[in-house]
């Protein structure tokens, strides 16, 4: 799945502007679910991840909840 792309399972589109999305593979904490719990590839997962990242220092979603 490039990014952009949907993935096949999760009907997730994995890019950092899709913060709704996003947000499925969060904690109520702010951290990243889990593959298994997300039930990603591992490919799927270090996309997610990266656009976590990313969405996280241009400032969509926080670093962590308080």
């Amino acid at each position: 799945v490039a990014p952009g792309e949907r993935s096949a399972k999760q009907k997730l589109t994995i890019d950092y502007k899709n913060i709704d999305d996003l947000r499925r593979v969060l904690t109520s904490n702010g951290k990243i679910i889990s593959r298994k719990r997300a039930g990603l590839s591992a490919r799927d997962q270090s996309r997610v991840a990266q656009a976590i990242k990313r969405a996280r220092f241009m400032a969509l979603i926080p670093y962590a909840s308080l």
